[in-house]
């Protein structure tokens, strides 16, 4: 009797431990689903991640997203809307303007036998601005030659230094080329096209570019100036874009304080391009997005970085639609808040 109830309590005592083994096996297969389910979770939140819900740039989005649909009632008509102030330009000046033509009635236009007075205060004006047929004039300088008959030599008067700086194009002429292609982004091609076909003038391309560079070299001590004002800045909005250089890529930083903007074109995007203008003794606050750079600046310097809103409601957004309901709640509470933010900004003119 007493044998049969050991061997009942051995069997009890191995299904336990066959439980307790099973049990462990089981928690951690559910540990291991868990975490598999977590990871997928950040997977599938980082997929759904795009320009509009971060601070990803657009080019970064694999498939754009699908256009808003339009909203219920009329589209809006081509052009001035209702209400919409109107925009004309304001007339010239006197001192701006080059020629008066008048026109004057003969007759009265309803019966030729009725007498006209003419009103000095009554009258229509319409000005009209139009290219004169040559729009550049051509001034050759002369330098007399004298023949010196102590030195048995002819010496020749001396061309002012700008004049012979400048050489075919005078200083407005080159100044229009520069912007052309600085700011209207022309081609050499199609700047040259340009003086060919409006200005009648023509230029070579490679003389285009000496321009360029004559301008930029003119440039070289005020942009050295700009430079060296940027670590006494009480703030500044940076920000940089790349772009490729006949193969190479290059960064295009920008420094924006409140009367000036610099721009800067580096070969790299890193922690650099911020040292080596700003210095590690920058006391100002620096307006910027989440790009890695920025906070590895601020870090060892004690920079106060103001991110980018725009970013930052973008990266909340995102958190909104993260999977976790948690996540959500977090991201919505968040929203909420920089609403307000804003509706405090747009009522700043009543507020005291």
């Amino acid at each position: 009797m007493l044998f049969g109830w050991k061997k009942r309590c051995r069997h009890l005592e191995a299904e336990n431990a066959q439980l307790k083994a099973h049990t462990a096996q089981l928690e951690a297969r559910l540990t291991e689903s868990q975490a598999k389910n977590q990871q997928l979770l950040q997977a599938l939140a980082a997929a759904r991640k795009n320009s509009r819900n971060s601070s990803k740039r657009p080019s970064s989005d694999i498939v754009k997203p699908p256009p808003k649909p339009l909203g219920k009632g009329k589209r809006r008509k081509i052009g001035a809307q209702p209400g919409h102030p109107e925009h004309e330009h304001p007339a010239f000046t006197p001192a701006q303007i080059d020629h008066h033509i008048s026109y004057e009635l003969e007759h009265c236009p309803v019966d030729p036998s009725h007498r006209l007075v003419p009103l000095a205060d009554q009258q229509e004006v319409i000005q009209q601005v139009e290219l004169v047929e040559q729009p550049f004039v051509v001034t050759e300088h002369t330098a007399q030659g004298y023949w010196c008959e102590g030195c048995q030599c002819i010496h020749y008067a001396a061309f002012p230094a700008e004049l012979v700086a400048g050489g075919l194009c005078g200083l407005r002429l080159t100044s229009l080329v520069c912007y052309l292609k600085g700011k209207l982004h022309g081609s050499y091609s199609g700047i040259q096209d340009f003086f060919r076909d409006v200005l009648s003038l023509e230029v070579s391309r490679g003389y285009l570019a000496k321009l360029n560079q004559k301008a930029a070299q003119a440039f070289a001590q005020p942009y050295a100036q700009l430079l060296s004002l940027l670590p006494q800045q009480v703030h500044l909005n940076a920000d940089e874009t790349g772009h490729k250089e006949n193969g190479p890529r290059y960064w295009t930083g920008g420094f924006q304080a409140k009367a000036f903007i610099v721009f800067r074109i580096q070969a790299s995007r890193g922690s650099d391009v911020l040292f080596d203008p700003l210095g590690q003794n920058f006391q100002g606050s620096l307006g910027a997005d989440f790009w890695g750079a920025y906070r590895k600046y601020a870090g060892p310097c004690g920079v106060l970085i103001q991110f980018c809103l725009a970013h930052l409601i973008r990266e909340v957004e995102y958190l909104c639609e993260f999977p976790d309901l948690s996540v959500q709640r977090y991201g919505q509470a968040l929203l909420a808040g920089l609403k307000e933010l804003f509706d405090a900004l747009h009522r700043r003119a009543e507020l005291s």
